[in-house]
């Protein structure tokens, strides 16, 4: 049975496609739903749960889209995608016993520091650059410390993986967009598994959010394939800055 009522369903179906959008671009399509899934009744655990549904639906959809262009070999990505699962459901398991009012108060300051990074940053492009991590390092070290923030919490998981892959691992932009998807998928996955043994998500609902964000993504991805750096580093810049800033806001 639908968890809400038509028009609202209306609502969260066109922040779904925003989000997809949003997300497969730069991440931080959370911004867009989790507030208006708050609005439309969900308390935050259940926001939070749903969410994490529909995310799946645009993140494998931006994952097969960079795939099929030759952005990114998927069959490469198995074994971190793996650690990011596992990762994300100790992250979420962890909610209960680890005190993650520190990491809210962080997280903006981290953000604002994501979008400066990449506003100011000369030479960012679609170009790879020097890696600083070789893949087995960045695999053991970075892939499980993102994964498990997402778990935990979730918001600008997706910007932290972009700014990994452009900072350490080397990548250019487009690159760096494109090997944050089916980890943030496998993320998403583990995080969802773990919360389904102590919450109530809005399957139906998450669902049919999750065909809103197939449409979303399909858009974004092919705007960044064709844009490269050029859509992809303002996008980037403008979530962090409007993350960062609704955090600020609701620990007001």
């Amino acid at each position: 049975m639908l968890e809400v009522g038509f028009e609202t369903l209306l609502l969260l179906l066109a922040a779904g496609f925003a989000a997809g959008f949003i997300d497969a671009i730069a991440g931080g399509g959370g911004l867009i739903t989790v507030p208006v899934l708050l609005l439309a009744g969900a308390n935050p655990v259940t926001a939070l749960s749903t969410n994490k549904i529909q995310g799946l639906f645009g993140a494998a959809t931006a994952a097969a889209t960079y795939a099929r262009a030759g952005h990114v070999d998927l069959k490469a990505q198995v074994g971190p995608a793996l650690i990011a699962f596992a990762a994300a459901v100790a992250g979420a398991f962890l909610v209960a016993y680890l005190p993650t009012e520190w990491i809210r108060v962080i997280l903006p300051v981290l953000l604002i520091g994501i979008a400066i990074f990449f506003a100011l940053k000369k030479g960012l492009d679609d170009l790879d650059r020097h890696r600083r991590l070789s893949p087995a390092l960045f695999t053991a070290l970075i892939v499980p410390l993102c994964g498990a923030y997402d778990g935990l919490l979730g918001p600008g998981a997706g910007s932290f993986y972009m700014l990994a892959f452009v900072s350490l691992a080397g990548y250019g932009i487009l690159r760096a967009t494109a090997h944050t998807k089916l980890l943030n998928f496998a993320s998403n996955a583990g995080g969802l598994l773990a919360f389904s043994f102590f919450a109530t998500p809005w399957w139906i609902t998450g669902l049919l959010m999750g065909c809103a964000q197939i449409a979303g993504a399909r858009a974004g991805a092919g705007l960044a394939k064709k844009q490269g750096a050029k859509v992809i580093k303002p996008l980037l810049v403008v979530t962090s800055v409007s993350l960062a800033a609704k955090l600020l806001w609701d620990m007001m």
